[in-house]
């Protein structure tokens, strides 16, 4: 897990950067993604995970089917629905939790490490019969640190490359729609890093394109103990960025902590532990006020990062 305290003065004040400028905010642009944390229990512990996921951390717990329903009744209409964790595929309700999506018109993205928890059988046959009654309406995006299996393994544990590799065979195989999420090596750089991942799917024999950024989606590298800059008002023009773009303008994410009786609306999929960041108990509430950047993650991966956890 990346150390993300920046410098004591920096990041404290919602309204007021370190240098007394005014801290960007970002308004609600309207609903892209509504994401659903099953939990923040994961088959294995990698060492850089955004929210600490691991076989023991359960501060998320698993999301059930009557969690989900409440939120995605109050939508206005068919919406895409980001399913994350933890491991997904480990949730006794996962396959439950797709259906209610599904059901309703919603089209899914799913985020999986491909790994074990995904090829139980009754959760394979529970995918299999998901894309055969709503084809193109599911799209399972597997985490794929990097193209390399050392480098892979590195994060993830031995035999961690190997095992996901069979996972996007059995999907592909399946005909279960399916994306691939890398991270940019900090010895490479982005053509370079989409070669290694074109050869990777040539390999595996998957119908990918590795330069469409919907189909392999590269995140920024946070780098642990990185200082980066608190976003400003100013900073809009200076980047020439639209606040609109920033992924908080238009995604939330329902969780339920451990103890709780009943699910938050979280503004940012990653900052799941901060309390400014959590809105509401509903969408409308967590819709309501503009989310300020105040988090050295909201310049590292969004705004200078230029990442969206959606599709």
């Amino acid at each position: 897990m990346p150390d993300t305290h920046a410098p004591a003065s920096k990041f404290n004040d919602p309204d007021i950067t370190a240098k007394g400028e005014t801290r960007a905010s970002v308004a609600w642009a309207g609903l892209k993604t509504l994401w659903f944390n099953t939990g923040t229990l994961c088959n294995i512990t990698c060492a850089n995970c955004y929210i600490e996921s691991s076989p023991s951390n359960d501060r998320l717990v698993y999301l059930t089917r009557a969690d989900v329903e409440p939120h995605l009744d109050g939508l206005d209409g068919p919406a895409e629905i980001g399913i994350t964790g933890g491991e997904p595929f480990m949730a006794p309700e996962i396959i439950a939790i797709l259906e209610a999506a599904l059901v309703r018109g919603h089209t899914l993205l799913v985020l999986t490490n491909a790994m074990r928890p995904m090829m139980r059988p009754r959760v394979q046959a529970g995918l299999q019969d998901l894309a055969a009654r709503f084809p193109g309406k599911m799209t399972l995006r597997v985490s794929l640190d990097s193209h390399d299996a050392a480098t892979h393994d590195a994060e993830r544990g031995q035999g961690a490359f190997a095992e996901a590799c069979d996972g996007l065979r059995w999907l592909a195989v399946n005909a279960v729609p399916l994306a691939l999420a890398g991270r940019k090596a900090l010895h490479e750089d982005e053509p370079a890093a989409r070669a290694g991942y074109r050869a990777l799917i040539a390999s595996l024999g998957l119908a990918l394109d590795a330069d469409d950024p919907k189909q392999l989606v590269l995140f920024p590298e946070m780098i642990a103990r990185a200082d980066p800059p608190e976003i400003t008002t100013a900073c809009w023009g200076i980047l020439n960025k639209a606040p609109e773009s920033i992924m908080c303008a238009s995604q939330r994410m329902v969780v339920r902590r451990k103890g709780a009786q009943a699910t938050r609306v979280l503004a940012c999929t990653l900052l799941v532990d901060d309390p400014a960041f959590d809105l509401g108990a509903t969408l409308g509430e967590a819709t309501a006020v503009p989310v300020k950047l105040n988090h050295p993650w909201c310049a590292s991966f969004c705004v200078l990062g230029g990442a969206s956890c959606s599709a």
